[in-house]
């Protein structure tokens, strides 16, 4: 195993800026330098994708930005020890010690456990210490391998170590037995985060005579407490930033739930509500469906949050259905003509070359092979489509009331597109069979009862009451309405699918990612049927107009920082030069750096620019069979003249405006500097 560390990878007392970025594109620049990394764009980009989601300063001066990126080829650390000290997010100011931890992709478990070692290395004082007081590269080297070396840690509760299938369950807490607490921490990383928070929670159990107990789901895998530690333990911690694994084995156990950050830096604050909760019969307990994260925080998030959280997780799970249908139909139409008809079972069951059509309009080659292996492409497809409502109903269902409402999910969108009533009844009937299996399992049960409730009751009687009220109350006028969006949609002409193509660009520009862009995005995407792909329908010039809006916004940052460098700083070149690839792969995020930087000049000129792009595309009629790719999936574009137009006229429209508008800014400035200077008297 190679070292994680070395002289060329550290950088003592230096300027390297006052923001996390242009820290994170000097270090990430070492890492390509020392050949760890093939990219030092593409790894500041998705080392600074993981910062939008969380902020990775920590109190004390460190912050530790990390992530996993295909450009990374081996487990690298890169530390910087500031001077002056650089914003990442930390509640009580900027950090003077950062460490840049990058994983490859598909990083192997060794490397994995080194990284997280590191990271919970940093809550000891002394360590920091030793980081600050470091006079040479290779001091700093030697201190971290010290640390990183594969010897065992100093706290091993951290680990979550299972104790033996044997062990009896630990005595309830009295006056002669401390409070038993067991935790889960858990980030979407699982490199930094999950560990430190395991380690800060240990420590502040020691400090106030509880014995604490955590389990890590990190990168390498979670380490599981054994049931007998579960069974003993007075109060639960849920200090995650995703969902925790298995959460129905703590059933009926008080809980305290935050975001891991929480745990980090106030980990004393969290033992002791823990503790006060042990002691509460009213505290908030698990429910045996991982409903305790929605029942914390239902007074603090409203009701939009949480809906808007459980559609996303079904859109997350959803998408990849769209992706590889609509890629297998577009190949199948590229391979067999777009006139391919029969039904997948038809094609599927053909008994030679000669029982299918002949090749029809825009096929590759028109031999008889090649209809063949296309109508089978169509067919995948097809099938993969077919699956895409239930995917949605079922995952919605599954973010509400966790493994007992997949089944009555998949089902309810299963009969969604047996009535007709498409996406928008999957929604519904996804939210009706979450909604109604968390209520069910909200119920107090028999002991006799209890193990039958997630696996068979709950999916049982949801089904049952959901599929009732969809068949005979809902189904209907969703159904009618869908049909009746439809029929509007592929009624649109002229001005009208221009004006669509106007808002879905804007929507697609604005938070660039976020929850506006998504809702246009999805709303293409569950319009994208093998049958709308058949019939050039407007639902496939959606879809072009999105994508083709989505890709404006980076493309169109990287032309205004190549044009007019001098506006940007280096940080933010060097983003610009990342969101070329990114743009073009219809990565819309490539942008939010910019946006987030400066929002009031650089988010209007986006919409803009996306705006015109989708009214060109809508416009034009170009269409678009795949869901995902850019400029890579060109072979699924009709009119990919007018693709290429559309694209280029949004982004140069979003590059010009953006330019502009830093200008007069810089412009502004410079005179009021020239105003101020004249103003100050000769002999001052």
């Amino acid at each position: 195993m190679s070292r994680l560390i070395t002289p060329a990878l550290v950088a003592l007392d230096a300027d390297l800026g006052a923001d996390a970025s242009s820290v994170v594109a000097a270090l990430a620049g070492r890492v390509a330098e020392a050949g760890r990394a093939t990219s030092a764009d593409a790894l500041a980009a998705d080392v600074m994708a993981r910062e939008a989601t969380s902020a990775t300063g920590l109190p004390g001066g460190i912050a530790i930005p990390h992530c996993r990126s295909e450009a990374v080829t081996e487990a690298t650390l890169a530390f910087a020890r500031l001077e002056p000290r650089a914003d990442f997010g930390a509640p009580d100011g900027g950090a003077d010690l950062v460490f840049l931890i990058a994983a490859p992709a598909g990083g192997d478990s060794d490397h994995l456990k080194l990284l997280s070692t590191l990271a919970r290395a940093l809550v000891r004082s002394e360590f920091t210490d030793a980081l600050r007081a470091a006079s040479s590269d290779d001091e700093v080297v030697a201190l971290v391998e010290d640390v990183v070396s594969p010897q065992p840690v100093a706290t091993p509760a951290a680990e979550g170590a299972a104790e033996a299938a044997t062990s009896t369950p630990a005595a309830p807490a009295t006056e002669g037995n401390p409070v038993r607490i067991v935790a889960v921490t858990a980030c979407p990383t699982g490199i930094a985060h999950t560990y430190m928070a395991a380690d800060s929670l240990v420590q502040a159990g020691e400090r106030a005579g509880v014995d604490l107990q955590v389990e890590t789901q990190g990168s390498s895998g979670a380490r599981p407490l054994s049931s007998a530690t579960i069974a003993g333990a007075d109060a639960v911690i849920f200090a995650t930033d995703v969902g925790v694994k298995d959460a129905s084995r703590f059933a009926g156990k008080p809980v305290i739930v935050s975001g891991v950050k929480r745990a980090i830096n106030e980990p004393d604050t969290m033992v002791s509500e823990a503790v006060a909760a042990a002691a509460d019969p009213s505290a908030k307990r698990v429910d045996g469906v991982a409903a305790a994260q929605a029942d914390e925080s239902s007074s603090q998030q409203g009701l939009g949050l949480k809906l808007r959280q459980w559609l996303l997780t079904g859109v997350s799970y959803m998408i990849p259905f769209v992706a590889a249908g609509g890629l297998l139909i577009a190949l199948g139409f590229l391979l067999a003509g777009y006139d391919i008809n029969g039904t997948g079972q038809d094609i599927a069951k053909a008994n030679s070359l000669w029982d299918l059509p002949a090749a029809g309009q825009h096929a590759l080659f028109g031999s008889a092979l090649m209809t063949y292996l296309g109508a089978l492409l169509f067919a995948l497809g097809a099938w993969a489509f077919g699956f895409l409502v239930p995917a949605l109903a079922g995952y919605i269902a599954y973010a509400i009331a966790d493994r007992p409402g997949i089944a009555p999910g998949f089902v309810m969108g299963f009969l969604a597109n047996e009535i007709g009533a498409g996406f928008l009844g999957g929604i519904v009937g996804g939210l009706l069979a979450g909604l109604i299996a968390h209520w069910i399992a909200k119920r107090e049960a028999p002991r006799w009862l209890a193990g039958l409730m997630p696996v068979v009751i709950i999916p049982l009687v949801t089904t049952v009451v959901a599929g009732l009220l969809m068949l005979l109350v809902l189904g209907k006028p969703i159904a009618d309405f869908s049909a009746g969006l439809t029929d509007k949609l592929n009624g649109m002409t002229g001005g009208s699918l221009i004006l669509l193509g106007v808002i879905l660009g804007a929507m697609m520009g604005f938070d660039l990612g976020g929850p506006v862009n998504k809702a246009a995005y999805v709303f293409a995407t569950t319009g994208l049927t093998a049958e709308a792909i058949a019939s050039g329908g407007a639902e496939v010039k959606i879809m072009a107009a999105v994508m083709i809006a989505g890709m404006v916004p980076p493309l169109a940052m990287a032309l205004s920082t190549a044009v007019r460098s001098t506006l940007y700083t280096e940080a933010e070149k060097e983003n610009g030069k990342a969101a070329w690839l990114l743009g073009a792969a219809f990565i819309s995020e490539g942008a939010i750096p910019f946006a987030a930087a400066d929002p009031l000049r650089v988010i209007p000129s986006m919409m803009l620019g996306s705006a015109t792009a989708g009214a060109i595309s809508m416009g034009a009629g170009v269409t678009l069979a795949a869901p995902h790719g850019g400029i890579f999936v060109l072979f699924a574009v009709d009119h990919v003249l007018w693709f290429l137009v559309a694209l280029v006229v949004g982004t140069l429209v979003s590059a010009a405006s953006v330019t502009l508008l830093k200008s007069l800014r810089t412009e502004k400035d410079s005179s009021e500097f020239e105003h101020v200077y004249t103003r100050v008297p000769v002999d001052a």
